[in-house]
């Protein structure tokens, strides 16, 4: 196993002022999921193509919050990732990232799961 390169980079993309870049990174077919829990125990899940990843990122807050990745693994065109959230220095959420890539390296598929009821630094 290896770090998860194009992750990694996709995180850094969507933290910068341009998180439209990451549409350059994905498939023609790219298909994802986004499930988002909130504090109150309700959860939101954005999914679809390009297009739903296009409305996701329009109603995204830009350049507020940070990804940092604490583990990450590469498994032949799979890559994982388990990270934080955070609000300038403050934990929002942790978040786990699966993408499956083609043989170009670019996300096919991606499914992230993100809850701020655990704090995976904390323990």
């Amino acid at each position: 196993m290896s770090a998860a390169d194009v992750l990694t980079r996709w995180f850094a993309v969507m933290d910068s002022d341009r998180p439209e870049d990451i549409l350059e990174m994905i498939t023609p077919d790219f298909r994802f999921s986004i499930v988002f829990a909130t504090s109150d125990g309700q959860a939101r899940d954005f999914a679809g193509g390009r297009e739903a990843m296009q409305g996701y990122l329009a109603q995204r807050e830009k350049s507020v919050l940070t990804h940092h990745v604490l583990s990450s693994a590469t498994v032949g065109s799979d890559e994982l990732v388990l990270g934080q959230a955070r609000r300038g220095e403050a934990f929002e959420s942790t978040f786990v990232a699966a993408a499956r890539l083609d043989e170009a390296g670019k996300v096919a598929s991606l499914m992230i799961g993100r809850s701020p009821a655990l704090d995976i630094s904390a323990l």
